[in-house]
Order: C-alpha cells, then sequence, then structure tokens
C-alpha cells in the first residue's frame, strides 16, 4: 500500500512540473488545495491507465518498437497521457494536455521526473 501511495505522489509531482513547465498542458482551480487534489486524482486516473491500458498497446505495437529501437516508447508515453486527459475532462477534473506534440513532450517530462522522485522516494511495501 505504502508503494502505491509513494508512486501516485511522484506522479503527482511529475505532473506537476509538466503542468508548470508546458503552456498547453493546463491544470485550472481555484485554490491551492484545489488544484494539488485534482493532481493527485489526475495521478491516479494515470496510473490507472499505465498500469490497464499500456501494457496492451506496448504489446500491440512491439514491431514498432522494435523497429524503431524503443522511440515509440515516446509515442505511447504521449498518447496514455492524451488519454488522461480525456478520461479528466470526463470526470470533471480541471485537466488538459493541448495537441500530439505537448503530449510528447509532457510524456518526457513526466517520464524523467517521475524516474528521478522514486529514485529517491522510499520503495517498500
Amino acid at each position: 500500500m505504502k508503494n502505491f501511495v509513494v508512486k501516485t505522489i511522484a506522479n503527482a509531482g511529475a505532473l506537476a512540473v509538466a503542468v508548470w513547465l508546458l503552456d498547453k498542458i493546463t491544470l485550472t482551480g481555484g485554490s491551492t488545495g484545489r488544484k494539488a487534489g485534482t493532481l493527485i486524482l489526475v495521478a491516479l486516473v494515470f496510473g490507472l491507465v499505465n498500469l490497464l491500458v499500456k501494457p496492451i498497446v506496448q504489446v500491440l505495437t512491439f514491431p514498432l518498437f522494435i523497429l524503431t529501437l524503443g522511440l515509440f516508447t515516446l509515442v505511447v508515453n504521449a498518447l496514455m497521457l492524451l488519454l488522461t486527459s480525456w478520461l479528466a475532462g470526463k470526470l470533471d477534473l480541471s485537466f488538459h494536455v493541448e495537441g500530439f506534440w505537448t503530449a510528447v513532450l509532457g510524456g518526457l517530462i513526466i517520464s524523467v521526473v517521475s524516474w528521478a522522485l522514486n529514485a529517491f522516494l522510499p520503495d517498500e511495501d
């Protein structure tokens, strides 16, 4: 359970960095507390998308991973971020990613920041 909470907090932090760095990834809302709560909920959605959908997409696009020597991972991460944005809209969360190339850059930022945060945060269950 502790591992799940740590990964969710790391995802929320990574999403916050992407929102801060990229103008076309928006998080609207009232107070800072409300934005933090929205980030946690979006991080949960993002985690579920990565847990349930991403492995299926990776299996289906495995030849593209081989052909591009793994660079297709950027496209898959972008698609997962766009799916998260769409789901956030359906769940009435104020998180939006505008455009594919913004999602590619956002996915790259989220991957790097999440990796760095997970390296420093505790990992035991």
